[in-house]
């Protein structure tokens, strides 16, 4: 049963990706192009997914437990640390550069979109090196 929930949930987020636009890497670049063709609706569509998920946070852990987990898993560590900020910086280079993050690089995948197909085994093989480091 968790498997079909997260599924639909991961269907649902795809979905949420690609209505926004956000499986478009020229909408993010376009986002980051402050001196150009300088598209603000990225920001909209962060504003939302922070309100969103501030509330849903609020609501879920109200609950005792999860609806179908014996407990939440919560990260315990507080720590702004290096590792941290040069993953984040990592990460913030690799969208600015290639236009996708790993959600909709995904949801990319299923259009077909032909910077998907160099942008996904890139991040693979970094999340591969990655765990090895």
């Amino acid at each position: 049963m968790s498997f079909l929930v997260n599924l639909g949930l991961g269907l649902l987020f795809g979905l949420g990706l690609l209505v926004s636009g956000m499986a478009d890497p020229a909408k993010v670049l376009n986002f980051l192009d402050l001196g150009g063709a300088w598209d603000p609706s990225l920001a909209f569509v962060m504003a939302g997914a922070v309100l969103t998920t501030a509330l849903g946070y609020r609501l879920v852990l109200r609950r005792p437990r999860p609806l179908l987990a014996e407990a939440f898993q919560l990260p315990t560590r507080r720590a702004v640390d290096g590792r941290l900020l040069l993953g984040a910086a990592l990460f913030g280079i690799g969208w600015g550069l290639g236009g996708f993050c790993p959600g909709p690089a995904l949801a990319s995948l299923g259009l077909g979109a032909p910077g998907t197909l160099a942008f996904l085994p890139a991040m693979l093989a970094g999340m591969a090196l990655a765990r090895r480091l």
